[in-house]
């Protein structure tokens, strides 16, 4: 049951279209940090340990002079840019996309893992084949489209081409395997509770030791059922801030969220934009357009929350959220630190 091989022309590391290259062009400048004011190192000194927040890739040609000291192509990035990114100090993890679409081998997590810091997490996808009861009909699946897939929630599969590479490649820098579910038909899906059935087999037969973590983009999936099943297992539901699941507290209170081994949100799109509309709106992902203080507070508190229950606590955002992923951790770190700092003012106070 080896998986199917992506196509021969994204990078290794993110899965980026690589660029021809063109004759008689000179060797790209090497990419580095960009430079780092003292408020944003201090505010990097300042964030509590154990909350790690980050971007969902780090990719981005518009984020010259905000992660990457030039503007260099997406490939260039995808090659090089990760060791830049991992020397910000607000960015401690980051999200590893391409591993959804298709699985990467042990060597290809190490060549991540050695380019970042020792405190440095990833927060990494698990491939589809895992997630999907029937594969949709999309023309990237080919001969597939419409298809039941006899992979989905098959542990052996999981264990062998998701699990053993991401603990071999990683080690102590692999943060939450993510599987996320797609919006799928609950019947396809064999029913709520038979699904639950289903995931609560799946992740008993996982090796013990990794972060597990899942995430559902159907709101009938958030049962108290889901939520105990991730419970007996150790597993960490996702929070996804998406636009067609409940707000993040709700789903919290739902999934037992802040009881869970750790805290996992992924800040993804506002309310009333779709993927590509947020795109459209927000590239070249450079500055904040609309920015999003409610969500941030709340995230903020939530943040707080799981470092008082000495949970570990990892927040992605991506671009499409307020418009410029890094800027937004940046923001956030600095909510998170304030309110820290007024709890401890009113402890102070009140002893």
């Amino acid at each position: 049951m080896a998986p199917q091989r992506g196509p021969s022309q994204l990078d290794l590391f993110t899965g980026a279209p690589v660029e021809a290259p063109s004759r008689g062009r000179g060797r790209a400048q090497p990419v580095e940090p960009a430079p780092v004011s003292d408020a944003l190192a201090t505010l990097g000194r300042e964030l509590p340990q154990g909350i790690y927040l980050g971007t969902s890739s780090w990719t981005f040609p518009g984020w010259s002079g905000l992660v990457f000291d030039h503007e260099a192509a997406a490939s260039q990035l995808a090659r090089e840019g990760l060791s830049a990114y991992g020397r910000h100090p607000v960015l401690r993890t980051v999200g590893i996309d391409r591993t959804f679409y298709g699985p990467v081998t042990a060597e290809t997590f190490a060549e991540y893992a050695e380019q970042v810091p020792a405190d440095f997490r990833f927060l990494v996808k698990a491939h589809e084949v895992c997630t999907l009861a029937r594969f949709p009909t999309h023309e990237r699946y080919g001969a597939q489209r419409g298809q039941l897939n006899e992979r989905f929630l098959h542990a052996a599969y999981a264990e062998e081409f998701v699990v053993r590479p991401f603990v071999e490649g990683l080690g102590d820098k692999g943060g939450p395997l993510v599987f996320q579910f797609p919006p799928q038909d609950p019947q396809v899906l064999g029913g709520v509770a038979r699904f639950v059935e289903r995931l609560h087999a799946f992740l008993s037969a996982l090796p013990k030791g990794p972060l597990y973590a899942v995430e559902v983009r159907n709101e009938e999936l958030l049962t108290e059922g889901f939520a105990q099943a991730l419970a007996d297992v150790g597993a960490s539901p996702v929070l996804a801030i998406w636009a067609h699941m409940p707000n993040m507290g709700l789903q919290a209170k739902r999934t037992r969220a802040l009881e869970a081994r750790a805290l996992v949100v992924r800040w993804m799109l506002p309310p009333n934009l779709g993927y590509e509309e947020a795109r459209a709106r927000y590239a070249p992902f450079n500055r904040l357009v609309d920015e999003d203080v409610p969500t941030r507070d709340l995230l903020a508190r939530a943040c707080l929350a799981g470092l008082r229950r000495e949970r570990p606590v990892f927040v992605t955002i991506n671009n499409k959220a307020e418009g410029s992923a890094p800027l937004s951790a940046i923001k956030l770190a600095e909510r998170i630190v304030s309110s820290k700092a007024q709890e401890g003012s009113q402890r102070s106070v009140a002893s």
